[in-house]
């Protein structure tokens, strides 16, 4: 066995380093190999992107307390992580506020998360961050880019996988465990369940952001430390501050960042439109900031000035650089396979809708309890019991929440109760039975 049980562990055999392969570089591949580092194992991860830096994804985070724990455990880096929102609230389409409650919440960006973690992990400098000084006790962290993950095998006691770059060259290195991390479309998830496939939704997230002192004052009423919806048939739109440039937290210099969900019919004319991009070429997932066709997103703008409220047209219409995700599911039935020698974690187990602000809590959660399991402070039926119960319940609740919010004409009242259920601390969450079975 790769992983010592949790016996051989109480008996002092479970100490040897391990050799970690992680696919995926992104913040759950991030995740997994701080958590794993800091228990003094060996972590090498493998990101296909042919760049040594992902780029920004322009978006922006709920820190759920998951996120915020893994940043409490392993961020040694002194500076501000999040924007803190105290309101939540809902606006009519004249734009005033029917509905509001008091609630503390922590909004990031991606490219601050990301920033951090390479600097907690191998040492990245960037202008978002010092550089902490290394631990003697953690394990040697390898980031490598260009490395396109095609297949791997079982040899010996762990495991070799193959790799290609983007230049053709092909490769293999060999670690005791290999992690898949690699996102909704994983690679490591279609080797070992090839029926599993990521399905459209039928709808989309158009994103973007607007620097906060160039909004109207009723945007910045608006959206200064609130958390702010507006729903109407067939649309779902929030918008919160998140740290700005360079991870600013400086009042007037955050962004002001906005998810926008719309109805796109699976093969409507609207659909191919909104993801082809400038240069004509059909995306299938994303529409990267940047590369949105100029045309297609005029189109959005008059949409949103005519169904909107004012202070979300104003940033929809202001926003420079918006980017679409096609909103979709993926669940994998299992997270660990060849007894143990492979795990999926994060969004490669479980493709959550963003709906339930859960992606990067999911990713979060899923590196520390493999680190309780793998330094045995759980069983690894407790490990297995937590991870995929959480997978089901929170991918059924971003479905039912999908279906309701895009589908179903509901009162404000019950999308209020929805977004309220999906802000349960995960520790209060119970799951039922059928999310559990193992």
């Amino acid at each position: 066995m790769a992983i010592p049980t949790t016996e051989s562990q109480a008996e002092g055999q479970g100490s040897r380093k391990l050799h970690f392969l992680i696919v995926g570089g992104s913040l759950g591949g991030l995740a997994t190999g701080l958590a794993l580092k800091a228990l003094g194992h060996d972590t090498t991860i493998l990101e296909r992107n042919p760049a040594p830096l992902l780029q920004d994804q322009g978006a922006g985070i709920v820190a759920g307390g998951d996120t915020l724990e893994l940043f409490k455990r392993y961020n040694r880096c002194d500076r501000p992580i999040a924007v803190s929102s105290v309101r939540r609230q809902y606006l009519d389409k004249e734009g005033n506020i029917v509905h509001r409650e008091e609630m503390v919440q922590n909004m990031t960006s991606w490219d601050l998360t990301y920033y951090l973690m390479r600097a907690n992990y191998d040492g990245i400098e960037s202008p978002y961050c010092e550089v902490p000084a290394p631990v003697p006790e953690h394990g040697k962290a390898t980031h490598l880019h260009d490395r396109q993950v095609t297949s791997f095998e079982e040899e010996g006691d762990g495991i070799r996988v193959h790799w290609k770059t983007s230049g053709g060259e092909e490769g293999s290195i060999y670690g005791d465990i290999l992690i898949g991390a690699d996102g909704p479309s994983s690679t490591v998830r279609k080797v070992l369940e090839p029926g599993v496939e990521r399905k459209y939704a039928g709808y989309c997230a158009l994103r973007g952001t607007l620097i906060e002192s160039e909004a109207s004052d009723a945007a910045r009423e608006a959206f200064t430390n609130r958390f702010t919806f507006f729903h109407c048939p067939g649309v779902q739109i929030l918008a919160y501050l998140i740290p700005g440039k360079d991870g600013t937290v400086e009042p007037g210099q955050r962004l002001i960042n906005f998810v926008y969900y719309t109805n796109f019919p699976a093969g409507s004319p609207e659909l191919e439109e909104i993801m082809t991009d400038k240069d004509g070429r059909r995306r299938q997932i994303t529409v990267p900031p940047g590369v949105i066709s100029e045309a297609a997103w005029e189109k959005q703008r008059k949409i949103a000035r005519e169904r909107l409220p004012p202070q979300f047209a104003e940033i929809v219409c202001g926003t420079k650089k918006p980017f679409v995700q096609a909103v979709t599911d993926v669940l994998t039935p299992n997270n660990e396979y060849l007894g143990g020698k492979v795990v999926l974690i994060g969004d490669a187990l479980a493709g959550f809708r963003p709906h339930t602000v859960a992606s990067t809590s999911q990713a979060a959660f899923d590196a520390m309890l493999y680190a309780d399991y793998i330094s045995g402070r759980i069983t690894r039926e407790e490990w297995r019991r937590q991870t995929v119960g959480f997978a089901r319940y929170i991918h059924k609740r971003g479905v039912d929440m999908g279906v309701r919010s895009q589908h179903l004409d509901l009162p404000l009242q019950e999308h209020i109760e929805d977004r309220n259920r999906a802000s349960v601390p995960r520790e209060q969450e119970v799951y039922p039975e059928w999310a559990t079975v193992v």
